[in-house]
């Protein structure tokens, strides 16, 4: 299988990421902006044979960030944090694993 990366707003939501992934992946940080420079750099950064995942938060900018970004990785796989919670960073870890377990990655046991 390809590398899998994930694409997040900030450096909180990879973290929390992280801490409940039990597998290495990738993530990288958009830092909430979009900018074509940006976005190239990130594409070359991951390249052409990676699955690509996103999961940023469900406010405005990260609908809005989610957007532009499915312009740039039209076959990227969208992760979606429940609205109640809004943000990836303010998901409870159980529900994180639970997202990213339905996703296929492996997450860390209780």
């Amino acid at each position: 299988m390809d590398e899998r990366v994930i694409i997040v707003e900030g450096k909180t939501d990879r973290e929390r990421l992280k801490r409940v992934l039990a597998e290495t992946v990738a993530i990288y940080c958009t830092y909430g902006s979009y900018h074509a420079e940006k976005i190239e750099r990130l594409a070359e950064k991951i390249g052409p044979a990676a699955e690509v995942y996103i999961f940023t938060d469900e406010d405005y900018s990260g609908r809005k960030l989610r957007a532009q970004l499915r312009e740039d990785f039209p076959d990227a796989i969208h992760l979606y944090t429940k609205k109640e919670f809004a943000e990836v960073a303010r998901t409870p870890d159980e529900v994180l694993a639970e997202i990213l377990e339905e996703a296929g990655f492996l997450v860390q046991s209780g």
